[in-house]
């Protein structure tokens, strides 16, 4: 069947994976259901199928079009002329900005991760967690040589900071029973940017 006679509108392939986006962020989950896509979008389900394959298509897809971006970000970041405290700045303000803007993005990847055969879970992680990591060793250790840096481990301080924003994204059920609000909008992601920052140049910074 053809995407014509499925009455798809131009950008619908796009409009799918922004949709199924909104609903994961919303919802606060890994996961969709194809007749709540069809309904928020407008669209005939059956085009999940044309464009890829089934649901596990369209996941697979928006994984890799948000960790594509967020790869490439981090290599044009590591690129720049900076020095290691800026870098390390700014890269801490784009995580917690990615993980505002897709909340489900790094619990996603650890879903397909665990759930894929060897050889596809070897090819998600080379692809998307080994390039953090290695940009991670890469600005300590520039951070280290400046004598800015203390010599922390790399994948701990990976761990440590990749896990603090996925843990606070996914917090609204601690918001909702011990604060006033469950809605985490610019105003808290602000905060809080600033405070894992501070929290987290605190522990690295060569104390003089």
């Amino acid at each position: 069947m053809a995407e014509g006679d499925l009455g798809a509108p131009p950008g619908a392939r796009a409009q799918l994976l922004d949709t199924a986006s909104a609903i994961m962020r919303e919802g606060d989950m890994v996961d969709i259901s194809l007749s709540d896509l069809s309904c928020r979008s407008g669209l005939n389900s059956a085009l999940v199928k044309y464009y890829f394959g089934n649901k596990a298509g369209l996941l697979k897809a928006l994984l890799e079009r948000e960790w594509t971006g967020i790869v490439a970000s981090v290599d044009a970041l590591m690129a720049k002329d900076l020095d290691p405290e800026t870098k390390l700045r700014i890269h801490m303000g784009r995580v917690v900005d990615n993980f505002f803007r897709t909340p489900y993005v790094h619990r996603l990847l650890m879903r397909m991760i665990r759930e894929a055969e060897p050889d596809e879970a070897q090819r998600l992680a080379d692809s998307y967690l080994k390039p953090l990591l290695d940009a991670y060793e890469r600005l300590i250790g520039e951070g280290v040589a400046a004598g800015v840096f203390r010599a922390v481990d790399p994948q701990l301080f990976y761990f440590t900071v990749i896990g603090a924003a996925d843990r606070f994204f996914s917090a609204r059920l601690v918001l909702r029973h011990c604060s006033e609000t469950d809605v985490l909008d610019e105003r808290l992601r602000d905060r809080y940017r600033a405070h894992l920052n501070d929290f987290v140049l605190a522990g690295i910074l060569v104390q003089r």
